[in-house]
């Protein structure tokens, strides 16, 4: 079978189309055939080395996706060969075979298919987690959204409708926050033009900003924190920007304010049963249209290097999917 290799720390046009062994199901999983695989900014950071989780070479990036099972191994009682099924996979997602345990994949309804499906699970499963999990939200109350027009942050601009939020989007460009408008945007602030604390003060009035969703990090951190007002909560969700933040802590003594970590993979290790019954809910939700998974971009399986450019020149709006 054809996969994208990483054989060492490298950029985009350095990944190699590479012939490799077709898998085989283990006790307790299944082999899926691809039919579609989501790419993440933090594919471009592990492929550099530059991620928290380092896989050993070689591997694919891609750690979503959708397909259909091709062959299942002994113990495996809950899938059969043919179903259509979405997954996460940490890692390996670009090759036109995979073989995960069947516990970690999730049916796809009939009305979904293989690109929106393959790009619920990383985007919509961090923004569902972080919101439902880790913001404690009641209904009416403000959700300050960073990269808003980005995959993770889009998603999060979605499901704050979903539960009831007062979604303020920011970005930094019209086009981006006229996209996140299109998905559930209340207001809008584009941080290109306007002064970002300035304009976070005048919508979170006396009361201040109570949830700030953040997965862009650098100098817009501290911006965000100091805009939360009593019992705020600031969602630290990644760092898109490049630089991790050093936020004073005063500020959460002031403020009474958290600052709270969202780390969907991880809580997916951990709790694996809540993770899977939230990826259930958001396949029904995405066929039912209460969420778009937006698909910006597709490519086939050999222009991985140009997809994963898309992400670097932050020109996505949506999700990039891969074909093998």
């Amino acid at each position: 079978m054809k996969a994208i290799l990483c054989s060492q720390y490298c950029g985009p046009d350095e990944l190699v189309l590479s012939d490799i062994p077709d898998p085989v199901a283990g006790d307790g999983e299944v082999v899926i055939a691809i039919k579609a695989a989501a790419l993440n900014f933090f594919d471009l950071l592990m492929i550099q080395g530059k991620y928290q989780i380092k896989p050993p070479f070689p591997f694919s990036p891609a750690a979503e996706i959708a397909g259909v099972v091709e062959s299942v191994g002994a113990g495996v009682t809950d899938l059969k060969v043919g179903d259509r099924i979405a997954a996460s996979c940490g890692h390996n997602g670009a090759r036109q075979k995979i073989a995960l345990p069947a516990s970690s994949c999730v049916k796809i309804p009939d009305n979904l298919d293989f690109d929106r499906a393959a790009g619920v699970i990383v985007i919509y499963g961090t923004a569902l987690h972080a919101l439902e999990d880790r913001a404690d939200p009641k209904p009416g109350e403000t959700l300050v959204v960073f990269g808003a027009a980005g995959g993770v942050g889009l998603a999060a601009c979605e499901l704050g409708k979903v539960l009831g939020l007062k979604v303020i989007a920011c970005a930094s460009s019209d086009e981006k926050l006229e996209f996140a408008k299109k998905h559930g945007a209340d207001l809008t602030i584009n941080y290109a033009k306007e002064d970002l604390k300035d304009a976070l003060k005048k919508v979170g009035g006396e009361k201040g900003i109570d949830i700030v969703f953040d997965p862009v990090g650098g100098s817009y951190a501290e911006i965000g924190v100091r805009s939360l007002g009593w019992l705020g909560r600031f969602l630290v969700i990644g760092f898109a920007a490049g630089d991790i933040p050093k936020i004073p802590l005063n500020l959460a003594l002031l403020k009474g304010c958290d600052i709270r970590g969202v780390f969907w993979g991880a809580h997916m290790r951990r709790e694996p049963a809540a993770g899977k019954a939230a990826l259930e809910k958001l396949m029904k939700w995405a066929a039912e249209g209460k969420i778009s998974s937006h698909v910006d971009s597709t490519f086939p399986l050999e222009k991985t290097a140009d997809a994963l450019k898309v992400l670097a020149a932050r020109k996505a709006m949506g999700k990039v999917i891969l074909h093998p």
